[in-house]
């Protein structure tokens, strides 16, 4: 990878982070854990997966955004936004400004996640293995 690559992998890496703490964020702090676990079931899902989407997004976000198995990190979390696809915004039509939100920006972000994993690390990581 050039020089300049490893810089924008490095970006992309934190900026993915940084989203996935957000939304967790929302979900700790706005929502509250009790009810997102609550919409969670409203969706016919068990309300105990939120617990474990909220930590998915805790952990994954600080692994990206860190650098700690990076490529895992970003395969993992792709389920959590296919899962929001397929049980909150899929129906919703494509775009994301439509009420509910439509399924553009987390099939985006799901690319994004792929690429992220394709193309690894980048700079700054703290990386527990060799960047190959």
């Amino acid at each position: 990878m050039s020089n300049t690559s490893t810089y924008g992998a490095t970006l992309l890496r934190v900026s993915l982070g940084a989203l996935f703490l957000a939304h967790f964020s929302l979900k700790a702090f706005v929502f509250t854990p009790a009810g997102t676990a609550a919409f969670f079931g409203h969706l016919g899902l068990p309300p105990a997966l939120a617990y474990l989407v909220m930590a998915g997004e805790f952990f994954g976000g600080l692994a990206l955004i860190f650098g700690i198995y990076t490529r895992f990190a970003a395969l993992a979390l792709i389920p959590l936004l296919v899962g929001t696809i397929v049980t909150v915004h899929g129906h919703n039509g494509f775009f994301f400004n439509n009420p509910q939100g439509g399924w553009e920006y987390p099939a985006f972000w799901s690319i994004a996640l792929l690429v992220q994993a394709l193309i690894g690390d980048g700079a700054f990581a703290l990386r527990p293995y060799p960047n190959k």
